[in-house]
């Protein structure tokens, strides 16, 4: 099996790292905190100082990171992935960064011998934990069936989409979908309690129905049951957004609604819910309708 090396295991790639360790596979990880990955090292994991070690004992490199600026750092800084890494090294950059950073990053991988797949995923902590994540691939077909059997330890969807860039502009896509959805369920829930019905029996009639959702199933009851701990950071959802628009103005689309809830996401993230889950986005409606929504 290939020697896998993972950096960043945070909410999301924390589990997933796990489960691929559970599947058999010897991993090299790098994180900015060791003592929350303690539990990974005393079950056989390795712990590198820097992504240039970690590619040099690595045949395939997960990066699954905040932002466009930790992943080029990490993969092309002077201590970066690039630095250490042999021709035939495949890099799965599972982050969540903007298209265009990611296709120069395949490009230089490229110019190095090194194969680079764009692989972001969509399900938020129960799908990491469950190892049933969509994971959305760009890149080469070759490099899609050599990371095929890796994917499969961490997710159930598993679509290329096409080459380098392909799986950025399908997360962006997901993440317009998420998030609009999310408001909505938002505003369907804070209307019901500021007219005095159950919030909770609205939701379990609207699951029933053509309003049935995913969010609204598992955003709906974090709700209810007021339970903001974070499942995916309601700052790193208001990024994706920033890629999303960035990325609509980019090609000349305009994205109205998700420009909307971007600008509440901004007001979630001024009120200092930024470290909260993104169902926590309630709030802000909650404060304009003067209401809040809790179980009867």
């Amino acid at each position: 099996m290939e020697r896998i090396g993972f950096i960043g295991l945070g909410v999301m790639g924390k589990p997933m790292a796990r489960n691929l360790m559970q599947a058999g596979y010897a991993l090299t990880l790098l994180t900015r905190t060791r003592a929350k990955i303690e539990d990974l090292l005393s079950a056989g994991a390795t712990w590198a100082d820097t992504p240039r070690v970690v590619a040099q004992h690595s045949d395939v490199v997960i990066t699954m990171l905040p932002d466009s600026p930790d992943v080029a750092q990490a993969i092309a800084g002077a201590e970066g992935i690039f630095a250490g890494a042999r021709p035939g090294l495949l890099v799965i950059d599972m982050s969540t960064i903007a298209p265009g950073v990611v296709r120069q990053l395949a490009a230089d991988a490229a110019a190095r011998g090194i194969d680079l797949l764009d692989a972001p995923v969509s399900g938020g902590e129960t799908g990491a934990i469950n190892g049933t994540l969509s994971i959305m691939v760009g890149g080469t077909e070759a490099a899609f069936q050599r990371a095929l059997p890796i994917f499969q330890a961490m997710g159930k969807t598993i679509v290329r989409i096409g080459e380098s860039g392909a799986g950025q502009i399908t997360k962006a896509a997901n993440q317009i979908v998420t998030a609009i959805t999310i408001e909505a369920v938002c505003e369907a829930l804070v209307l019901a309690t500021k007219a005095g019905v159950d919030p909770a029996k609205v939701r379990q009639a609207l699951l029933g129905g053509s309003a049935q959702s995913r969010i609204l199933e598992m955003h709906g009851e974090r709700i209810l049951d007021r339970n903001f701990q974070p499942g995916f950071f309601l700052r790193l959802h208001r990024k994706d957004l920033d890629i999303v628009l960035a990325t609509g103005k980019e090609y000349a689309v305009p994205l109205p609604v998700a420009a909307q809830v971007r600008e509440l996401m901004t007001a979630a993230l001024a009120a200092g819910q930024g470290e909260l889950d993104n169902s926590s986005l309630v709030m802000q409606l909650e404060r304009l309708a003067q209401t809040q929504v809790k179980r009867a």
